[in-house]
């Protein structure tokens, strides 16, 4: 279906169509949901809203002991996938101007700013175009963003909202131009057109039983569990403190004196015989916290996927390759899934690197382009002696080529970079003793004619 098809049937062909749709209760029950999850991560937890309440005649303020664990879990799984930069593979022409590009536009910064929106609000959204001759990238808030899909959910149109000063801005983005509007002296009208070069922006999701184009966030998954250790730890302390003003039981008649002085720290009394003076105290249960708060972080690692290790809850001695990789198989699980869940957008960009470099003059054979691969290193640890001796070991026996063994090698990052510095040193190497066999054969005959 066209957009205009859509805007007509849906919206009676109201011209100002993306104010309806940035209007509907489900695009801002969305909104509002994602809204809810940055306010999450900036420390606005429900534990903040325990009540105060009476303890003892005296109002009491109970611990609130927020636990940021979401931010950590979040910074490992953006860690363990794109801490090393991503390699794209192929034709050595077209690798090299996608590479030009990622570096002028410094993707891999971008990148992680994705996967960042992409497990902590279930949805990323970016959009390419060209300025200044060089290609950029803009990644659009998810609060922002506004897909519209049509009943086969395919994307039709993109719209940005957000409200800057008071004044409600609109970008609108179809396939082939980009209008801006706002709402500046009480009327929305337009203030921008300009040529879309690119096509409707990129838009990386995750899966989502109940909806095949909202994703769902990771948080979802975790804030039940925090909110759980957040109350046993604040509950806890809250014991703790209580239990440090215990009640004093005296037991049988007392010898001298009207009592103990409440203002006196240290006091001696004496009792009559066979009299008793102790303290009452509520006796914690240190073993039953202590198991339930292991529990709920196990249940919190293993939902996430985060192996125990990472996080400082185990501890190894020196181990072998294969141990590592046994000890972080469910990381590796997670990040798969992270992975493809990056691919397909990225899939998505080169396409529309293809596009913007034609407007620059560059082209692109159908045979170059499909040559291209993505390739991630996860951040596995590794015992690179190991690894290192094995490859040695593999390309002694000639059972791998050189760019192979480049490929696995912990220590480069640009096998096809690295295989150019190769073939450059050796061609220099060769030049040198060729240099010299002259010169010996000069000096040789410069002595015989002597």
């Amino acid at each position: 279906m066209e957009l205009n098809e859509y805007i007509k049937a849906k919206y009676v062909g109201s011209s100002q169509w993306f104010v309806e749709h940035v209007s509907e209760p489900s695009q801002q029950m969305r909104v509002q949901d994602i809204h809810s999850k940055k306010e999450y991560l900036n420390g606005s937890h429900a534990i903040l809203n325990r009540p105060s309440y009476n303890y003892n005649g005296k109002q009491y303020n109970p611990r609130k002991l927020v636990v940021s664990y979401a931010k950590t879990l979040l910074n490992f799984q953006k860690s363990f996938l794109l801490s090393k930069p991503v390699v794209f593979t192929g034709k050595e022409r077209v690798v090299k101007a996608i590479n030009e590009i990622n570096r002028k536009g410094k993707m891999d910064r971008i990148n992680t700013k994705i996967l960042h929106n992409l497990l902590a609000y279930g949805e990323a959204y970016e959009y390419l175009y060209i300025q200044d001759g060089k290609i950029k990238s803009r990644v659009i808030d998810s609060e922002e963003g506004y897909p519209l899909y049509s009943h086969n959910e395919e994307l039709m149109a993109f719209v940005q909202s957000y409200v800057n000063d008071g004044i409600s801005y609109y970008v609108v983005y179809e396939k082939d131009t980009v209008r801006e509007y706002n709402n500046e002296g009480g009327e929305v009208h337009l203030i921008g057109e300009y040529t879309n070069l690119s096509g409707l922006p990129v838009i990386y999701k995750t899966d989502n039983e109940l909806s095949h184009t909202k994703g769902k966030s990771e948080l979802d998954d975790w804030i039940f569990i925090l909110d759980e250790i957040e109350n046993l730890l604040s509950k806890f302390t809250d014991t703790v403190y209580k239990n440090m003003n215990p009640i004093p039981i005296a037991v049988g008649q007392e010898l001298k004196g009207n009592g103990i002085a409440s203002n006196i720290v240290g006091m001696g009394i004496q009792l009559d015989d066979g009299s008793d003076f102790k303290f009452a105290s509520i006796q914690l249960d240190v073993e039953a916290f202590n198991s339930l708060y292991d529990r709920l972080i196990q249940s919190l690692f293993d939902i996430s996927s985060t192996p125990n290790v990472a996080m400082n809850k185990a501890e190894i001695a020196n181990v072998s390759e294969t141990s590592i990789r046994i000890l972080y198989s469910l990381a590796n699980v997670k990040a798969k899934i992270n992975e493809n869940y990056m691919r397909d957008g990225l899939e998505e960009r080169l396409n529309k690197y293809r596009v913007l470099l034609g407007y620059l003059g560059k082209n692109f054979t159908n045979n170059e382009f499909e040559t291209l691969d993505i390739q991630f290193a996860y951040d596995v640890p590794s015992n690179d002696t190991e690894v290192i001796n094995n490859l040695k070991t593999l390309y002694d026996m000639q059972s791998i080529s050189i760019e192979t063994l480049l490929d696995k090698n912990p220590y480069v990052n640009d096998t096809q970079q690295e295989m150019e510095r190769i073939h450059k040193g050796t061609v220099g190497n060769n030049s040198n003793i060729h240099n010299d066999d002259i010169e010996t054969v000069e000096i040789s005959e410069g002595m015989n004619e002597g």
